[in-house]
């Protein structure tokens, strides 16, 4: 039995802005999941947080139940109340042993995605192993689910039209964008610097807008992007003291909470009351959803770009039969990669068992190799060395071999 676990909020079951309350900051991201692995006594964990998702993958051997969950969900979050865990076990879907292999290599795959077809999500996927990986979060289950599911992803891609003409959230986005008929000389406020923004600014530049003004926490970054833009960059600190106006802003961060309040927003429009445009792609939300109850916005974020996706995914579904023979035939594949790992971690305890048993040998015949000659130990040696790398390689390709043939059998 897989001892993966998959603890999952979608597009498909959670509203997107409330997947917000599982965006963890990147400075918190040691202490909080060091805290949630834990107290929740998982062998390993993976966090994987995108603008639509967020996932806990997980190596346990026991049950995910509601007092799992229970535990797992007050670690995660100090701060949560009674409802907070009690809205996210009803909330969760949880995928175990040979389910949660599928719904992971779908997720890779983008079968899974709000886009289907859009090609972000394997980095997204690489990226949170990576990062998790050198937090000390992970080990020997998720290397190899990992390992195999960027494998499975790139076959998708490569040997199905599943990623033809590819779109993503951020062509989404834009093609929302231009349909509003947005004029050239139009003043960008673009906030955050990061893949999603600097994705969106490469159709920005490709169309020939020009007028930008690029905000982040660290200032260089925000250099480098409105060096490519040929606009101006400030630190995200000065964002509430900005008074040269605009016509849109596009922002996405990693900020636990809005960071355009509506004290800031007042302060960026000032007296100019003309509607304005919001690309929101951050989750949760970088706009506080007071200001579009006393300010006229047009809003493009995540939750009402679904209708769009829905119509892609339509688009795609002929292609969906040839993905799925790919990760069924993987998953057969990856039980038996399991099965020989099982196996190699169990013979590593072989070459510990010979030389205790070669050290007890040279106890028990003391006597017997004093009495042979240099030459004659060195040649006993020779043997006894030879004997032990086949007493390990042996069994090893022995255990292979009933491994494949059990496997044909079935």
């Amino acid at each position: 039995m897989i001892r993966t676990k998959i603890i999952a909020f979608t597009h498909k079951t959670t509203d997107l802005n409330e997947i917000g309350k599982l965006h963890i900051d990147e400075a918190q991201l040691q202490e909080r999941l060091d805290h949630l692995k834990i107290t929740s006594v998982v062998d390993e964990l993976q966090y994987l947080s995108t603008c639509n998702r967020v996932e806990f993958m997980l190596s346990y051997n026991g049950n995910i139940d509601k007092k799992f969950l229970k535990l797992f969900f007050g670690a995660f979050d100090s701060k949560w109340k009674e409802a907070d865990i009690n809205w996210a076990i009803n909330n969760a879907q949880v995928f175990e042993g040979e389910e949660a292999l599928r719904h992971l290599f779908n997720v890779a795959s983008s079968i899974d995605s709000l886009v289907v077809g859009e090609r972000e999500i394997i980095t997204q996927v690489r990226n949170a192993y990576e990062k998790c990986s050198n937090l000390n979060l992970t080990g020997d289950l998720i290397r190899l689910a990992i390992k195999r599911t960027i494998e499975v992803a790139k076959d998708v891609y490569t040997h199905t039209n599943i990623a033809r003409n590819p779109v993503s959230v951020v062509s989404l986005a834009y093609r929302k964008l231009r349909a509003l008929n947005v004029k050239q000389d139009a003043r960008f406020l673009i906030i955050g610097s990061g893949v999603t923004n600097t994705t969106m600014a490469k159709y920005l530049k490709k169309h020939e807008f020009a007028n930008f003004s690029v905000f982040n926490r660290t200032l260089e970054n925000a250099q480098k992007l409105a060096e490519e833009l040929k606009g101006k960059a400030y630190p995200l600190s000065e964002l509430k003291n900005f008074k040269l106006g605009f016509d849109i802003i596009v922002t996405c961060t990693g900020a636990a909470e809005s960071i355009i309040t509506p004290e800031i927003y007042k302060s960026l429009v000032g007296d100019d009351r003309s509607k304005k445009i919001v690309i929101d792609l951050a989750i949760p939300n970088d706009l506080d959803a007071e200001i579009l109850k006393n300010y006229d916005v047009n809003l493009i974020a995540i939750n009402n770009l679904q209708e769009v996706a829905k119509e892609n995914l339509l688009a795609r579904e002929q292609e969906m039969q040839a993905c799925n023979a790919i990760i069924e035939r993987n998953i057969e594949e990856f039980k038996q990669i399991i099965k020989t790992r099982k196996v190699e971690l169990a013979m590593s305890e072989v070459p510990k068992k010979m030389k205790a048993i070669r050290e007890t040998a040279n106890e028990v015949f003391a006597k017997e190799l004093e009495s042979l000659d240099v030459q004659s130990k060195e040649t006993l040696d020779k043997i006894l060395s030879y004997m032990e790398k086949k007493y390990i390689s042996v069994p090893m390709k022995i255990a292979k071999e009933i491994l494949i043939e059990d496997a044909k059998t079935k």
